[in-house]
């Protein structure tokens, strides 16, 4: 029998759940087994626990469904438990190194208590110091003891369904724990995320508290008898509420201010005595049921706060006085708007939605948002396709109108997210480079990123936020910390790797002037934060012509430096910087020679030959901060020098055996959900509302097949 059995729900927080399983799994006292909860053997978290049981015989997962809440996934993990004590840790949260010894060393030394509760940290999700509250009893958080099996299993103990299960809990468990012990040592490191707790939002499942208070005290009522101490603690959540009215639906406030004062009157200890100062006049109000004059003490200041809430923007009222005219109308149930890089054109994740939308959702009317100089650039669908211009009286309108708003940047600051609307952010690459808030402590894209707190008040309209693998899906959740729902569902700009056929490959290479019977290369540079203009980085001109006239090059620059005419060719350099699809570009390459660019991601779909020139690799991450270190898992050789990267073209080292290996490992990391259904995924979960369960699963990687290469590999020169 292990020394302890450690209970982690996973449910929603599969971005930081390795982080949490680790922290476990490295501590210095193993005698123990760490019991996952997971939705279902096919949920985002099965594969991740699937991973470390694989790794560590003591990872034992579990499965409750999602239906059956926090407390469920408690219960189902208790039921197998085997250790003599147990511990929960929330999915998000990690221990503390050391914790585990502690704890043993404690419990020992405290002669096997009922319960042992120890110190936790509330870790702020940005900034700030950590913070180590004194909690007792009834106010503890379930992760913040150690609770002895026995002793749970003697008193029936369970966590009580619905919301506020925690309180609950820990008042049951300190209504009927004889021996309880405390270490003043912080063993959990609990992480106050950014949106804040599901407890402090307004609606019906405020009124699960009152349950979980009534259920300690009946069982008080019944069988123990209830300590002044106990019945503070538990009423101290109470007042909290009630002197939130805001919190509990209008119509319900005064049942639940009648209730809290009746459970209150009934079950207050003989000889109760309220504390002093205010808190001792809101017991005395609760319990006369003095709804009225309870409220009066902070009526004031809570209705000015509301007020405020609720004002316009006043730069909305003067600036965007149409804006403001179209909120006010009904929202558009079929009406869907799209936007990709701030109205470049018809491209990208947004445009891969679009067209499959056409298809599966033609009720809806899609808009497109674009700037006047991408008008002409539109596809000529049968019909057309709907778009207004960028800042236009019609952008306006049918911003405020939308049901569905979807983007792969974001929206204008002045947009307002209306009750009922569903934005959902697509993104736009695969992260090596850090993002959102992670960049606050790089200077240099610091200073040119803007408002942290804007972007975080942008993360806040999204409801949904698209992941194309589970390294993107930890980094969104860290640099972008919002309440969205991710979309493990791959980038739907990267379907036609594996929808376009031979014929799609060689159109592409007659429209961008590929001649016949060349071995293409595409060069993708990306944006360098600490430099001004677009410098290719390489002598393109030396480059073609160390490595011989079978090759021609692909210029493609970032988007940042798209602004311009049609694609230009000439001799074996052809400038594809302003063709409007990166995916065609792809297409028709053989091979990509990049930097940093995260295309190297998309293109990987591809399994074509990827080099890395990283010739000032050094500079680029102590400036641009990174989110993993590419050099030790590139996609393929890697050059520092122009003349190392000639080298393997001239002798064919970038097509090699070794080179498809690191491909190999590569796509098996960052290719992992895009398999050419992603676009049909999104829209029938997003737009068409289909639940989760009825949406395609993704293909295995091993029985994808990739759009064909345009041309054979050619060897290396005799």
């Amino acid at each position: 029998m292990p020394r302890l059995s450690i209970i982690v729900p996973t449910h929603g927080v599969e971005g930081r759940l390795s982080q949490s399983l680790d922290s476990v799994l490295t501590q210095s006292f193993g005698d123990f087994e760490l019991i996952p909860v997971r939705d279902a053997p096919d949920a985002p978290a099965a594969t991740v626990t699937a991973a470390y049981a694989e790794r560590d015989s003591r990872v034992a997962p579990v499965d409750s469904p999602p239906t059956a809440g926090l407390s469920g996934a408690r219960n189902a993990g208790v039921a197998v438990a085997t250790g003599a004590y147990l511990l929960f840790l929330d999915g998000d949260d990690t221990l503390a190194p050391g914790a585990l010894a502690a704890l043993d060393a404690r419990l020992s030394a405290s002669g096997e208590p009922d319960v042992l509760y120890f110190d936790h940290e509330r870790v702020p999700w940005w900034d700030g110091e950590p913070t180590t509250p004194r909690l007792k009893g009834a106010q503890v958080p379930a992760w913040s003891a150690a609770y002895r099996r026995a002793f749970v299993g003697e008193h029936q103990l369970a966590f009580p369904s619905g919301h506020f299960t925690d309180v609950g809990w820990s008042g049951l468990v300190a209504l009927t724990a004889e021996r309880a012990a405390e270490l003043r040592s912080v063993c959990v490191r609990h992480l106050v995320r950014r949106q804040g707790s599901r407890l402090n939002v307004p609606g019906e499942h405020q009124l699960d508290l009152l349950d979980q208070v009534e259920l300690v005290l009946s069982r008080a009522a019944a069988e123990h008898g209830l300590s002044q101490a106990l019945f503070e603690q538990l009423f101290a959540a109470v007042l909290r509420t009630a002197a939130r009215p805001e919190l509990v639906p209008a119509d319900r406030r005064r049942a639940f201010f009648g209730r809290a004062a009746r459970l209150h009157r009934r079950h207050r200890p003989t000889g109760f005595r309220p504390p002093a100062g205010s808190l001792g006049a809101q017991h005395r109000l609760l319990a006369a049921g003095a709804y009225t004059a309870f409220h009066t003490l902070r009526a004031a200041n809570q209705a000015t706060e509301s007020a405020v809430q609720r004002l316009p923007r006043p730069r909305l009222l003067r600036t965007r006085a149409l804006y403001a005219a179209h909120l006010r109308r009904p929202l558009d149930e079929n009406l869907a708007v799209y936007c990709a890089y701030w109205g470049r054109g018809y491209i990208c994740n947004p445009a891969a939605i679009h067209a499959t939308a056409r298809a599966l959702a033609p009720h809806l009317r899609s808009v497109f948002l674009v700037e006047p100089d991408a008008v002409d650039a539109l596809p000529k669908y049968p019909g057309g396709i709907e778009y207004a211009v960028m800042g236009s009286p019609r952008y306006w309108e049918v911003l405020a109108r939308a049901k569905y708003l979807v983007n792969n940047a974001n929206f204008a600051d002045a947009v307002v997210k209306r009750p009922g609307s569903v934005h959902l952010q697509t993104q736009h690459g695969t992260p090596l480079k850090t993002m959102g808030v992670d960049q606050s402590t790089y200077q240099v894209v610091a200073a040119t990123t803007g408002s942290f707190t804007k972007l975080l008040t942008r993360v806040d309209r999204w409801d949904y936020n698209l992941s194309a693998n589970r390294h993107s899906t930890e980094v969104w959740e860290r640099a972008f910390p919002g309440a969205y729902e991710q979309l493990e569902y791959g980038y739907p700009r990267n379907d036609v790797y594996y929808t376009a056929t031979a014929d799609d490959v060689a159109r592409v290479r007659r429209e961008l002037g590929v001649p016949e019977g060349k071995v293409v290369l595409l060069y993708a540079p990306t944006h360098r934060d600490h430099a001004t203009g677009f410098d290719s980085g390489l002598d393109l001109e030396a480059f073609c012509e160390a490595i011989g006239d079978r090759f021609v090059v692909l210029l493609r620059a970032h988007y940042f430096y798209d602004r311009g005419g049609p694609a230009r060719s000439g001799g074996r350099i052809i400038d594809v910087t302003h063709h409007p699809s990166s995916e065609d570009v792809c297409l028709a390459a053989d091979a990509l020679v990049t930097d940093y660019s995260s295309i190297m991601f998309d293109y990987a779909n591809l399994d074509r030959p990827i080099v890395v020139y990283a010739d000032d690799w050094e500079v680029y991450r102590e400036t641009r901060g990174v989110c993993f270190d590419l050099m030790e898992t590139p996609p393929g050789p890697v050059a520092r020098t122009p003349e190392e990267l000639a080298c393997l073209f001239r002798d064919g080292g970038y097509a090699d055996a070794e080179a498809a290996a690191l491909r190999a490992v590569f796509r098996e990391r960052f290719c992992q959900f895009d398999d050419g259904l992603a676009a049909e995924r999104v829209v029938r979960r997003v737009l068409l509302g289909q639940p989760p369960e009825s949406i395609p699963p993704v293909v295995p990687l091993g029985r994808r097949v990739p759009a064909p290469a345009p041309a054979r590999t050619c060897p290396p020169a005799s």
